[in-house]
């Protein structure tokens, strides 16, 4: 039996979209040879779980944080405090921060980072449930940063957050091949 075959066949803890968007991670990563840590916060370590739930994703996958609080950020990812006082941990220059740190503490060749509201408590009018920052930082880009908007109950603001990181890591590791 093939390899795909026996990944067709595994019971995945996270939906078929996710494991999609890993399988096709999984396989550029082995192409480009690109290692992966994640920092997150509102996704509590589900873009990480989606990287090593397909067979093989250690290849590809060194670390991942999850810094739910603000002293997570500070203390494993090294986000100035002032930043997070500054702009609030919502906010692409977390992200940002965020996504450097996890490159700078790990031996990855590119970091992933997400912060946001996922709900149904903490949105304000100029945070609502559902504003989800990213970033992505490699050895040999800067690093960039977005901010998107997603609908839904808590779980469908992670789960969408999780699919949109997961794309942009492809993307990023499709640009710089």
């Amino acid at each position: 039996m093939s390899e795909d075959a026996k990944m067709d066949q595994t019971a995945y803890l996270l939906p078929p979209a996710a494991i999609a968007l890993a399988k096709q991670m999984l396989k550029r990563a082995l192409e480009t040879k690109t290692t992966i840590a994640t920092a997150e916060s509102c996704t509590g370590g589900l873009i990480a779980s989606s990287l090593t739930e397909i067979p093989g994703g250690s290849s590809m996958f060194e670390r991942g944080f999850v810094t739910y609080s603000n002293q997570a950020k500070t203390e494993m990812l090294g986000v100035p405090a002032h930043l997070i006082a500054d702009h609030g941990a919502v906010s692409e220059e977390v992200a940002r921060a965020m996504a450097e740190g996890a490159l700078k503490n790990s031996n990855a060749t590119i970091a992933v980072s997400t912060t946001g509201v996922a709900g149904p408590d903490g949105g304000t009018p100029k945070k609502p449930v559902g504003m989800v920052c990213f970033a992505i930082a490699t050895r040999t880009h800067p690093c960039r940063a977005e901010t998107m908007h997603f609908k839904g109950d808590r779980a469908q603001v992670r789960l969408a957050s999780v699919e949109h990181a997961l794309r942009l890591l492809l993307e990023c590791v499709s640009l710089s091949a």
